[in-house]
């Protein structure tokens, strides 16, 4: 990859170990800001003749108060073992990657022009990727399936949407807690806008993962999050009034909508929104919660995902 140089200035104050096979590089933007791209090439002794390892890397996309490492930490190994190139983003301001100028680190337009820019100029990148978006970051990929796709050489073999906020944004998931479930929405508020998370455990337990998670799991992971996330992804009131986002005629890119039976913050109204928006019928995975990519039970969505890619009659 370009850019492959990493000094031992670590943003993070608790950085990321990285796992066996894996690297950290930096993709430099025109702005001549730096994202922190995790690389860990797919193995091809598995299944030497399937051509959908061969022609389709995964990008993954992070949503709030995380960064590269959360696909690192159990997608990543999974998905190389299993032949697929593996790139997650860390977005700006976020993880490893530099900071813009500003109070927030960008609006689904920068984000989403960040990860184009990204894509289009990876030699690596030899075929269509699939996006993959957690949370905020799946909010980013539909920005970016209704506004960039078409500039970049050919589409995206396929977009997977995890625990996605819909394309209306996070009020209607607001507004249905207060009225629906007061005592979620009161401690869903402190969590994410407080960023109680943070400082209580059993509440970042409760907003992120199931209850099956080993306490030192979760432990490891809070601080994580709250060294990843050096400025807010967007400024809410704007983004909100910038949605919904555009619908778009006649798709080309083919989309998976997955959530989290256990999901605290995206509920199943949410869900299936976005499958309705997309014109798809959602898949709940059960024994889930919100960080299905690092939450006890990770292994569920990831061979979901690896069944639906090969699916997929482009690739």
């Amino acid at each position: 990859m370009p850019q492959a140089t990493l000094n031992n200035e670590y943003k993070m104050k608790v950085p990321y170990k990285l796992k066996q096979g894996q690297s950290r590089n930096f993709h430099q933007l025109p702005s001549g800001l730096k994202m922190e791209v995790i690389y860990q090439k797919g193995l091809q002794n598995k299944s030497p003749n399937d051509k959908i390892c061969n022609q389709s890397p995964l990008v993954f996309i992070h949503g709030s108060f995380h960064a590269a490492w959360c696909w690192a930490e159990h997608w990543m190994p999974f998905f190389s073992e299993n032949g697929f190139d593996s790139y997650a983003l860390s977005l700006l301001g976020q993880g490893e990657s530099d900071a813009p100028d500003g109070s927030v680190a960008g609006t689904l337009q920068t984000h989403a022009a960040d990860i184009a820019d990204f894509i289009k100029t990876q030699t690596e990148l030899s075929s269509s990727p699939v996006l993959i978006g957690h949370s905020f970051g799946g909010l980013i990929v539909q920005y970016y399936i209704a506004n960039l796709e078409k500039d970049l050489k050919g589409n995206l073999a396929g977009a997977v949407l995890v625990c996605s906020v819909p394309p209306t944004g996070n009020s209607g998931l607001v507004w249905r807690y207060l009225f629906s479930k007061p005592v979620a929405a009161f401690k869903v508020t402190m969590s994410l806008a407080a960023k109680a998370f943070q400082t209580s455990l059993p509440l970042c337990k409760e907003t992120f993962f199931s209850q099956e998670m080993d306490d030192h799991l979760v432990l490891r992971y809070q601080e994580l999050m709250t060294e990843s996330s050096r400025m807010p992804l967007f400024d809410l009131k704007k983004l909100n009034a910038s949605l919904p986002v555009a619908r778009v005629v006649n798709p080309s890119t083919q989309v998976l909508v997955m959530g989290a039976a256990d999901d605290f913050i995206v509920d199943a109204k949410g869900l299936e929104e976005t499958g309705s928006f997309y014109g798809v019928q959602p898949v709940c995975v059960e024994g889930v919660a919100h960080d299905m990519m690092l939450d006890s039970s990770w292994e569920k969505g990831a061979n979901l995902i690896m069944s639906w890619i090969k699916s997929l009659e482009n690739i």
